[in-house]
């Protein structure tokens, strides 16, 4: 009974409950920017004192509690945000569900009889029931991103290796990155600035915001509803002569010779595009590889007790070789280059942030695996490439949540933090003119 109360109250997105208060105040602690915020955090990032889970009571088991703190978690502390406890992942950070068969899985608020997203599934669940006013979470192929979507708050994917990931549990270096949660944009900024460590900056305009019209096909709700609403508000704000539209699978393909390794020519399907799951595929196999160098001794030896579809995936990562690992890191170069080019200094891509609304829990993954598709064609842009990505809620259809995500170069991220801040009313504006329209 305790264990229900417990997720009634919570919704079952905490694993472990305490406070850790920001330092003593001083003369001129009215001027922390996190003063007076409270945050969590997820079950990877090291607190001294606690034992770091990383989603499975096995990993709990064999590993001692963390000597120090990680310095992502110190930083927010010593911006005046107090911390109230660690919050339920997915085992290992293997997964973009949020369904943990140890923990149980957080309560999708937006849809309850549907997925949060995962890995970071408690952070953006604590957020996005008001339990916290902003959560720290990780993404190496989506695990901001997704759950961001899934539960229609915002979330910060930053620019690859910008933000420390120390004393953070790695998952695959190549791709990992500490991400945070919020449900306004001022905060979202806020916390920006504190981890980046960014000055204030002035709001530059996009110089191109780019629409890339392949990316909406792959939506199973009608895009053109939210095209409108982007373009409007793009359009409203900025000016019209900015829009550019393109299609980034040729784009990408044209580009990016070295993913001609990664092609499945029997893939001709239109609910996919091509190239992009080739990207996904390049991004799976470095992040296997990767996975397995960290902790596939680990595995072997303790052989964990891992939740359905999430054993599969692990010891398919165990047993991977390296081959295709050195043409790996040629797509993340060719990548980078390509997309710099595309968005120069102040452009912006705007696209789908996931196919569809939040999948119903327990679904078989044979079912899943087209959204699995779709979905890591459209998060391996910005995770192979490294470039930083803000997800943005914009109202509902069908009662389900719908985002868009934003992506800036490499580096951007106080530029993409400060465009999100101005779009977001926009936004908000125009979604509500286009569902008064629609009845």
């Amino acid at each position: 009974m305790a264990e229900m109360g417990r997720r009634n109250s919570d919704f079952g997105a905490f694993i472990e409950k305490f406070t850790l208060l920001p330092p003593p105040p001083t003369s001129s602690s009215q001027q922390l920017p996190l003063a007076g915020l409270t945050f969590a955090v997820k079950d990877i990032f090291d607190v001294k004192g606690y034992v770091t889970g990383f989603g499975n009571p096995d990993w709990a088991r064999t590993h001692s509690a963390a000597v120090s703190t990680a310095p992502v978690v110190a930083a927010v502390l010593s911006a005046g945000a107090t911390c109230v406890g660690k919050v339920v992942m997915d085992e290992m950070a293997y997964s973009i569900n949020g369904e943990n068969a140890h923990f149980g899985t957080p309560v999708n608020l937006c849809a309850p009889d549907r997925i949060p997203g995962g890995s970071s599934s408690g952070s953006a669940v604590a957020v996005a029931a008001e339990l916290v006013d902003f959560s720290l979470g990780t993404d190496t192929g989506g695990s901001i991103r997704v759950p961001a979507a899934f539960c229609g708050i915002l979330g910060c994917r930053p620019s690859h290796a910008v933000v420390s990931t120390s004393g953070v549990i790695p998952m695959a270096q190549s791709f990992d990155t500490v991400g945070w949660f919020a449900r306004d944009p001022v905060i979202l900024n806020k916390v920006g600035r504190v981890l980046l460590q960014l000055s204030d900056v002035h709001l530059v305009q996009p110089s191109h915001v780019i629409i890339p019209d392949d990316c909406f096909q792959l939506l199973s709700i009608p895009s053109d509803r939210l095209t409108r609403v982007i373009i409007k508000s793009v359009e409203k704000l900025f000016g019209p002569q900015v829009i550019k539209h393109v299609n980034i699978g040729n784009y990408v393909s044209d580009r990016v010779p070295s993913l001609e390794h990664f092609m499945d020519r029997s893939n001709v399907h239109q609910e996919y595009i091509p190239s992009l799951v080739a990207l996904s595929s390049a991004m799976r196999c470095l992040q296997r590889y990767e996975f397995k160098t960290n902790h596939g001794e680990w595995v072997t030896t303790v052989k964990p007790n891992l939740g359905p579809g999430l054993s599969e995936r692990v010891w398919e990562a165990v047993k991977s070789t390296d081959e295709h690992i050195g043409i790996s890191h040629s797509v993340k170069t060719e990548l980078q280059t390509a997309l710099s080019t595309l968005l120069e200094e102040y452009g912006i891509l705007v696209l789908p942030t996931v196919p569809g609304p939040p999948p119903k829990l327990q679904t078989q993954a044979s079912l899943l695996e087209t959204f699995r598709v779709r979905a890591f064609s459209l998060l391996s842009i910005a995770g192979v490439s490294g470039f930083c990505q803000v997800n943005i809620p914009v109202g509902t259809f069908d009662d389900l949540p719908v985002s868009i995500s934003l992506i800036a170069k490499h580096g951007a991220d106080g530029f993409l933090l400060n465009v999100v801040d101005i779009l977001y009313s926009t936004l908000k504006e125009q979604v509500e003119v286009a569902e008064k329209q629609s009845y």
